[in-house]
């Protein structure tokens, strides 16, 4: 994409604070959020949530998840594994995954029309194999190993399915949860020049 996704805006936030509100709101008690590239800019604009550092941003994202596990409190039973160019989930997917998760499941997967999305929800009798996951094959690896543990839930959202790898996609994401154009990338937003977007 050429450009930092967390900082981009998002309706009258940013793409990484839409996220914190929507786990906020969805009744998640602690929220780590893993740095790597561009840490300090992060912690400037991000309050009342824990850091996680991944030493190495091009590694894998089981190396992430796994510097976030390490920073959830000993007491917590369970993490929700959010993506950050995730910003238009609605709280309610966060809601009724915890809610499935206390009816007994302890791998829950949101779908849309079948497809799976995030974020996902991961008990945490599962923390070693969490730990480990940048030597195992990710999280699908984990989810792959423990079918039986699987459940999917259907959710009333297409945006746990929407990423935004290109400014295409930013663009018709923006449009679509805020009903508004997203704004034109500024020079400092990306490391193209300016004519790539012309």
């Amino acid at each position: 994409m050429g450009a930092f996704k967390p900082l981009l805006p998002f309706g009258n936030k940013t793409v990484i604070e839409c996220c914190i509100d929507y786990l906020r709101e969805g009744g998640v008690e602690t929220i780590v959020v893993v740095l790597g590239h561009r840490a300090e800019e992060l912690r400037r604009k991000i309050t009342g949530v824990t850091f996680a550092v991944n030493p190495d941003p091009s590694s894998e994202m089981g190396a992430s998840i796994a510097a976030g596990v390490e920073q959830l409190p000993a007491t917590a039973e369970a993490a929700l594994i959010a993506l950050s160019d995730h910003p238009a989930v609605p709280a309610t997917v966060v809601s009724d995954l915890i809610n499935t998760w206390k009816e007994g499941a302890r791998l829950i997967v949101p779908t849309w029309q079948n497809r799976g999305g995030h974020p996902v929800l991961v008990d945490l009798s599962f923390r070693r194999e969490l730990l480990n996951l940048s030597s195992s094959g990710g999280l699908r690896a984990l989810f792959e190993a423990h079918p039986a543990e699987v459940k999917r839930i259907a959710v009333d959202s297409p945006f746990i399915a929407r990423d935004m790898d290109t400014w295409d996609d930013y663009r018709a994401l923006h449009l679509e949860a805020t009903g508004k154009p997203a704004p034109e990338p500024l020079n400092n937003q990306t490391n193209e020049t300016p004519d790539a977007f012309i």
